[in-house]
């Protein structure tokens, strides 16, 4: 992988995560591009693949954020060249979207310490198969989406059928986070509503997940 990948961020705080670590880990480059300072995309043929991260604006919010039309061209144009394309939580519903999935404010609010539970096509999955039928991660949105066209579900929740999805071959959206580790308990004690940021010890966990199917996904995108 020569080119670099690219991680676009939509808040200061939400930055890769685990999933940096693991790039720089195997030697992978990627760079940054903060969309809340209107930075330019690169174009797809430039990068090795793509990591979108969350925020707390909606996946259709083009009045007030009007870089998200050019984000959700980058996402579509990324997994029709083919590569490796990761969504996390405002990241997933960016992909659904791009790809025709209605995305809307969900009956209830999920947020903090919670668990998924893997489908059954989710445990033929080459990225979710190794992850064990159910595991912690971190809820933080209030948002759901309809899976777009041809995508397979991977995992839901008590609250939300569509947890997780696969579009094509190397494109994921994951609506939970399993890239934030205990380093990062201050960030959402600060940032997530009162009393819901989840505990040191549920975060040791979300993160043991983190390397498994992060490290699965990597495993993908050099396959």
């Amino acid at each position: 992988m020569d080119k670099p990948w690219a991680v676009v961020k939509h808040v200061s705080f939400e930055g890769p995560g685990l999933v940096g670590a693991l790039l720089k880990n195997r030697g992978i480059s990627y760079v940054e591009y903060p969309m809340y300072h209107a930075f330019e995309l690169p174009a797809a043929d430039d990068i090795g693949g793509l990591v979108v991260m969350g925020g707390p604006m909606g996946a259709l919010d083009d009045v007030t954020h009007p870089q998200l039309p050019r984000e959700r061209k980058f996402i579509r144009d990324s997994v029709d060249a083919g590569l490796p394309v990761l969504g996390i939580c405002l990241g997933a519903q960016l992909l659904a979207a791009a790809f025709g999935g209605d995305v809307r404010t969900g009956p209830v609010p999920e947020h903090g310490a919670g668990l998924v539970t893997v489908t059954d096509e989710g445990a033929r999955d080459p990225v979710f198969g190794s992850a064990g039928s159910q595991f912690a991660v971190v809820h933080w949105h209030n948002d759901t989406f309809d899976l777009p066209e041809g995508a397979t579900r991977l995992a839901s929740s008590e609250a939300y059928e569509n947890q997780a999805f696969r579009l094509g071959r190397r494109a994921y959206g994951l609506q939970f986070h399993v890239e934030l580790t205990r380093e990062h308990l201050s960030v959402m004690q600060n940032h997530m509503p009162a009393g819901t940021a989840p505990s040191g010890e549920h975060m040791d966990e979300v993160a043991a997940v983190g390397q498994v199917v992060i490290g699965a996904f990597l495993d993908l995108a050099e396959s």
